[in-house]
């Protein structure tokens, strides 16, 4: 049995917490689960009878209380999954690009909403980025985590690289043209910045710089918001 300890970004292993995301690696990235944690309160019979079978002979469930002490400090979470982390390169087609995200928990949020709206790639730019294995990462998303293809680069100028004909769509405050009058060509990344400082000047010049039009009440939409904004309006004629 793996030994289950504080996350940490350098460890083989994540972990999802709550029956919905165990239920979510088990059926959408099985091979990635590596073994399944059962509190000793939990009494769904139904859930525990689905995660055995799924396990089967393949991998091992257990049932413990000491996990749940390390990993959550939540009374309601009664699962845990242990996950492998793996890399998945993302792929030709849509992406949604990250520069610099700096919250897990808007990572994540940002991941369901891309797998919500069809756009399973998802580029994360910068060494200091929110990490997208974290706990809180896959927490936030749902368990969206075990659907979607997520690779980190180091700078922007790698992910261009490696997707010359792709059309980039930076979202700034101060872009050039309306979102809801711009026509989004495919296939499209859609890019957008840190929560506090959004992206650097240096978009202004790369692609169709654009702006998510708002009243004056307010200085800015919370990311989050604006990337299912983004995101709608660019798969809406899909």
């Amino acid at each position: 049995m793996i030994k289950v300890t504080s996350y940490k970004r350098e460890n083989p292993y994540t972990y999802g917490l709550g029956a919905t995301i165990a239920m979510e690696y088990l059926l959408k990235n099985k091979e990635a689960v590596k073994a399944i944690i059962l509190h000793p309160d939990f009494r769904s019979e139904e859930t525990i009878s689905k995660i055995k079978s799924i396990c089967a002979n393949d991998i091992p469930v257990s049932v413990e209380a000491k996990p749940f002490n390390i990993l959550s400090k939540k009374e309601n979470c009664f699962v845990i999954c242990v996950i492998e982390k793996k890399q998945t390169p993302i792929t030709d087609g849509n992406h949604m690009v990250l520069v610099d995200p700096s919250n897990c928990g808007n990572l994540g949020t940002i991941v369901r909403s891309c797998l919500g709206f069809g756009v399973k790639n998802i580029a994360i730019v910068g060494k200091k980025a929110a990490d997208p294995c974290d706990p809180k990462t896959i927490r936030a998303s749902m368990g969206a985590c075990a659907s979607v293809r997520i690779e980190v680069f180091e700078k922007f100028e790698d992910y261009q690289k490696r997707f010359p004909g792709n059309n980039l769509y930076p979202f700034m405050l101060d872009g050039s043209t309306i979102l809801q009058q711009t026509k989004i060509n495919k296939p499209f990344s859609l890019i957008m910045g840190n929560e506090a400082t959004g992206l650097g000047p240096a978009f202004k010049d790369i692609g169709q710089p654009i702006r998510i039009e708002h009243s004056d009440n307010i200085d800015s939409l919370n990311i989050t918001i604006a990337a299912s904004i983004g995101l709608y309006e660019a798969t809406k004629a899909c």
